[in-house]
This record gives C-alpha cells, structure tokens and sequence, in this order.
C-alpha cells in the first residue's frame, strides 16, 4: 500500500482541536447559563447552540466524505488511463 498519499495529523493537534471544542462549547453553555434571562429563553439558546453544533459536525463530515470520494474517483480515474496507455503502447 502507498502510505505517501496518507495525511496523519500530530496527537498535539487532536488534542489542540478537541481542547478548542470543548472549550468552546463549555464556555457557550456557561455564558447561555449565566444570561439574565428566563428560563424559556434560556432553553431557547441551548437548542439553537446544540442544533447548530450537531450541523457543523454534520457539514464536516459530508464535506470530508464528498472530498474522501472524489480523491478515490481520481486514483481510478488515473488508474484506468494508465492501463490504456499501458495497452496502446503495447499494440504493434
């Protein structure tokens, strides 16, 4: 298998991108928590916060798999022209 073509990123950045996440959100539902607000209002925000979590995360996800995809179409895109150019070269 050809590992060059295989991105790996650092633990230090999960950890960094996993760290941000969390504190992002903790500090979202805290502010959301600490609002001079009623409760309705305050449930309210949460929702949305969490709505809009859960469809960002969605987003990633599609766009990596649309990205995912399209690099294995190229491979046999690639693939399938140099079997042709393969076989042309080979024809007397």
């Amino acid at each position: 298998m050809d590992t060059r073509n295989i991105h790996q990123d650092s633990p230090a950045w999960h950890f960094f991108v996993h760290l941000s996440f969390a504190l992002s959100l903790g500090l979202m539902c805290l502010g959301i928590w600490a609002l001079p607000a009623s409760l309705w209002i305050k449930g309210y925000l949460g929702m949305g916060l969490f709505f809009t979590v859960a469809s960002t995360l969605t987003l990633a996800k599609t766009t990596r798999d649309a990205h995912e995809a399209k690099k294995l179409i190229n491979r046999l895109s690639e693939a399938k022209t140099e079997k042709m150019l393969h076989e042309y070269e080979l024809k007397p």
